[in-house]
């Protein structure tokens, strides 16, 4: 799922659980979902965060430092 569908599925979540209108296992089910959810993007942010140090990273002689993305984990 992209990071898009998944937080656009983390606001539905929030959306359910603040209209307060779930039973209590409903409520423990989704936001489990809504926990995985949020990890799983906080993961791709972190990812996309490095991604983007490693294109502006410049070396002393101010020429850019480029870097293989698949050779960084």
């Amino acid at each position: 799922m992209s990071f898009e569908k998944k937080l656009d599925r983390l606001e539905k979540i929030v959306k359910e659980m603040e209209e307060g209108e779930l039973t209590l296992d409903k409520s423990l089910k989704i936001f489990e979902e809504g926990v995985q959810l949020a990890r799983e993007c906080q993961a791709q942010l972190s990812e996309a965060e490095q991604k983007v140090k490693v294109l502006l990273a410049v070396r002393n002689d101010g020429t850019p430092e480029t870097k293989d993305f698949s050779t960084e984990e």
